[in-house]
């Protein structure tokens, strides 16, 4: 066991209490939105639990894709070289744009090719809308990461937080006058609730740029923004670091975004309670992801000062914190397990099969929160080559199958799908471990 200094400790938690905070705010969205349409009707359940398990990969390879900026930005803030960070922002806002636009086209494209996956006919009238506004979103969501990513790296977490509280309450209001129709609006169900992620998420952009190029809180910064200009350099040196991680975000989400396929064969129940777990889980990685965000921030600081063998260190003191919210959120969770379902649908079937899934999915936290720390690691030091086919062994190659061969081979079924999570999540903590100690 590493031994890690209490300022450790104290700094991970500085700088991560906030991401924490902004993304549980996120989750508390995705809590609302599920809430509100599993309320509103178990098809509107269903059909958002195939069409966000879909958005939301597309958005963590965007939001992976943005992660590429905190190493460059943390390690010129590490070295003082503050004057140079507004052009590697202005180069980013460029990259990301571009990948929004891509994501939109693939977004497109699934939408096009939506009766040809499986999932329940009487389902598609209730998907195709929904995903139509929600894939206009993905631009100003993926523009929004590079401004976050820009302020994490210069350790100025609490600003996105804010606005991300802010978009997120929007959010939850726009929910519901929409979803049901209140004061004087049309009762649109699951439409309203794709309406108002989309408003939400534009508000998110535009108070993040309006920040950035309007107020006193980014001057040093933006003082350097109109003088710097797009340059080929960076944009490779974007890409580079960039695609990886989105990658490796990518491939870890499908594991769970593709699952849901075969969740679709067995029935709207196991579709609805795969989507509240799904929910559920998303608020533990969050949490990891705060401090694994943090331990990205500070290992690129060390690697600035030269101070390389701190980020060892600050890795471990961040999967010491992660596998404690772990133990905190997960003890009460398996002792409510068999109500849970009920604050998302009044299904007994479906709440019953969430009560089976909270088994499967508190196992695999430790795996969880060993491959958030180590992988943010690996990308504050600015190594995520690795990372790329890690993450294909883990999830493609062991993950996806097991879920096929416990689900359906096994016989196991909806528990089956979920058992194949433990597995590839640990192998990946275990090689992203492994990988960071070779270069730290």
């Amino acid at each position: 066991m590493v031994r890690v200094k209490h300022t450790h400790y104290s700094d991970l938690l500085r700088i991560g209490v906030p991401i924490m905070i902004g993304q549980m705010s996120t989750i508390v969205m995705g809590f609302a939105d599920t809430l509100m349409v599993g309320h509103y009707g178990t098809d509107e359940l269903a059909a958002a639990g195939f069409v966000n398990n879909i958005i939301g990969l597309l958005l963590i390879g965007g939001m992976g894709f943005s992660y590429g900026i905190t190493p460059v930005v943390g390690a010129l803030f590490g070295e003082g070289k503050t004057h140079e960070i507004a052009g590697k922002l202005k180069n980013g806002l460029f990259a990301c744009f571009c990948v929004g636009l891509l994501l939109i086209l693939l977004a497109g494209i699934l939408l096009l090719a939506l009766p040809s996956l499986g999932q329940p006919d009487e389902l598609l009238p209730l998907m195709r809308p929904y995903l139509f506004i929600l894939l206009l979103s993905l631009l100003p969501q993926t523009v929004f990461y590079a401004y976050k990513q820009f302020s994490d790296g210069v350790k100025d977490t609490a600003m996105p937080m804010w606005i991300m509280l802010v978009s997120n309450v929007f959010n939850i209001f726009g929910n519901w006058l929409l979803i049901f129709g209140k004061c004087g609006l049309p009762e649109l169900g699951l439409l309203g609730a794709g309406i108002a992620t989309f408003l939400s998420r534009f508000l998110l952009f535009v108070l993040m740029a309006y920040v950035f190029h309007h107020t006193h809180r980014y001057e040093p910064y933006r003082e350097d923004f109109p003088k710097s200009s797009l340059s080929l350099a960076d944009q490779k040196t974007l890409h580079r670091l960039g695609w990886p991680v989105a990658l490796q975000l990518g491939m870890e989400a499908a594991s769970f975004s593709f699952s849901v396929l075969y969740v679709g064969w067995l029935g709207m129940a196991s579709l609805a309670a795969h989507q509240i777990v799904i929910t559920i889980s998303q608020f533990f990685f969050m949490l990891y992801y705060g401090l694994s965000a943090a331990v990205a921030v500070q290992v690129s600081y060390y690697r600035g000062t030269g101070e390389v063998e701190q980020t060892r260190k600050v890795a471990a003191a961040g999967l010491y914190l992660c596998w404690f919210i772990a133990l905190l959120e997960g003890l009460p969770l398996f002792l409510l397990r068999d109500k849970v379902g009920f604050l998302f649908t009044s299904s007994a079937e479906v709440s019953a099969l969430v009560a089976m899934l909270i088994v499967p999915f508190l196992i695999f936290q430790v795996g969880d929160a060993l491959q958030s720390t180590y992988a943010n690691a690996l990308r504050g030091m600015a190594r995520v080559k690795a990372m790329v086919w890690i993450a294909f062994v883990a999830y493609i190659v062991i993950s996806l199958p097991l879920g096929y061969i416990f689900g359906f081979v096994c016989g196991w079924g909806l528990v089956g799908v979920w058992m194949a999570f433990p597995f590839g999540l640990t192998s990946a903590g275990l090689l992203y471990y492994k990988e960071f100690r070779r270069w730290s």
